[in-house]
């Protein structure tokens, strides 16, 4: 009987020190923006960004990286097989939800007064 290895294996040490270090870069980043309040928006911003790219890098290295990464490309070409609707039936689409919900208000509407109504005759209450 052969063995097969599974092609889910779990994280080794590395990955978790890349993870933990990646979780870090982006933590200290936060702390920093706040930390440095007198240094322009804008610097802490870019700062924000970079660290969230260093992070994104150190993650990659990891194998759950890999497999997010392997799972965001498949998404992008299951995406791309996507019939779009024209504007054409988008605009038709959306003029009728509009309408029916006209309908739907004016029937729940009626029919709120009707009960109110006789709510009011049953219990005498209401001028």
């Amino acid at each position: 009987m052969a063995t097969t290895k599974n092609s889910e294996t779990s994280a080794g040490p590395m990955d978790t020190v890349l993870l933990a270090l990646a979780g870090l870069v982006v933590v200290a980043s936060l702390v920093a923006y706040y930390y440095f309040e007198s240094t322009p928006v804008v610097v802490r911003a870019l700062g924000i960004l970079a660290s969230l790219g260093i992070g994104a890098a150190l993650l990659y290295r990891t194998q759950i990286g890999q497999f997010l990464w392997q799972f965001i490309q498949g998404s992008r070409g299951e995406i791309r097989k996507v019939i779009w609707p024209t504007r054409q039936e988008t605009t038709q689409t959306t003029l009728t939800v509009f309408f029916f919900l006209m309908v739907l208000g004016i029937f729940f509407w009626s029919l709120d007064f009707v009960l109110l109504l006789i709510t009011r005759a049953i219990t005498g209450q209401g001028g």
